[in-house]
């Protein structure tokens, strides 16, 4: 597969496709191993690069606002502090993942360990779930014991900081995690926002105390639980269709259209993707001429996992099956008693 050729990109700007295509013609293109686990280092590096920049501005705000809470006594703040606390340290889970998810395949897992970062993002799920639990806690809580609040000027300042920070962070995750198809990354992302929903939170209730409202703490802490849980909801089904192997239908659009223009390919059957991580792997069916030989079908199936590679951004590798149009006897016979 090596030469002058160029592809277009559809899914990069013309910036990259220039970038593209000055590389086809200064080094032959390839698709090998060593290539594709370069990819996932690289997209691994990226996110752990954001976890970090993530891990280190919200610990600056938690510190902030820890020291407010010190000073002003305000629980409402200090639930915005445990929140931002708590949003910190899902970067562990996530960070082990992609860590570990840079391991190559073995013969117990031979796809590798990208189903690392699934399971982290069941642990964000969980930790988006019990900060709702929390913040329903004291939102009722202060509803019950009205308490006075001090430094309200401080409390403030200390609440818009934790919404800044929580926004900033939750921007970069879900652009990260959308980038390098990581769904644990976008739901810690969507967690983040919901912590910084709480920050706002505390902000009106801090205005509220300063008009002498002293319910208006609670009141809209209740709102921020609701707004919490809706975001939980949206995080945890994609976490979970990840889980269950679930696609964008637009992707089996775009590889049977891929498929369809190579040149000798026939017809298309089942395609088949799953997410490993935020990479894919597919399998496909394409139908050829019976009289093709071995070589020119095997030919065939590497140009469409070719043409898989560069229609699809994630997609890692592919397993293509060649069929031929029908001659007589269903050469797959001696399978359907095997078929549900």
């Amino acid at each position: 597969m090596a030469g002058n050729h160029t592809h277009d990109h559809h899914h990069a700007g013309r910036w990259a496709r220039m970038r593209h295509r000055l590389a086809h013609l200064l080094v032959p293109h390839s698709h090998e191993a060593m290539d594709k686990v370069d990819s996932a280092m690289e997209t691994s590096r990226e996110g752990m690069r954001t976890l970090w920049l993530s891990l280190a501005v919200l610990g600056l705000t938690t510190v902030v606002q820890a020291v407010v809470v010190a000073l002003s006594g305000s629980v409402a703040l200090l639930g915005d502090t445990v929140h931002n606390a708590a949003d910190a340290l899902t970067a562990v889970p996530l960070g082990v993942a992609f860590v570990l998810g840079r391991r190559a395949a073995n013969r117990r897992y031979t796809y590798g360990y990208g189903r690392a970062e699934d399971l982290a993002g069941i642990a964000v799920v969980l930790t988006i779930a019990a900060s709702s639990v929390f913040a329903a806690y004291e939102a009722v809580d202060r509803l019950l014991h009205p308490r006075d609040v001090t430094h309200l000027g401080a409390v403030a300042v200390a609440a818009f900081a934790g919404f800044l920070g929580n926004e900033w962070v939750a921007r970069y995750r879900i652009r990260t995690g959308r980038r390098i198809g990581s769904a644990a990354l976008v739901a810690d992302g969507l967690h983040a926002r919901t912590d910084g929903f709480t920050s706002l939170a505390v902000l009106l209730g801090a205005g509220g105390a300063a008009l002498g409202w002293r319910l208006a703490d609670p009141l809209v802490g209740l709102f921020v639980t609701a707004a919490i849980l809706m975001v939980l909801r949206d995080a945890a089904r994609e976490v979970c269709r990840r889980l269950m192997d679930s696609v964008d239908p637009s992707l089996v659009d775009t590889a049977e259209a891929a498929l369809r223009a190579v040149d000798g390919v026939r017809g298309v059957g089942q395609v088949r993707m799953r997410w490993i991580g935020h990479a894919l792997r597919a399998e496909a069916d394409i139908v050829v001429d019976p009289d093709l030989t071995v070589v020119r079908a095997h030919g065939l199936a590497v140009a469409a996992e070719h043409a898989l590679i560069h229609a699809l951004p994630r997609l890692t590798a592919a397993t293509v099956h060649t069929d031929h149009t029908p001659t007589g006897a269903d050469p797959h016979a001696a399978l359907t008693h095997h078929c549900v």
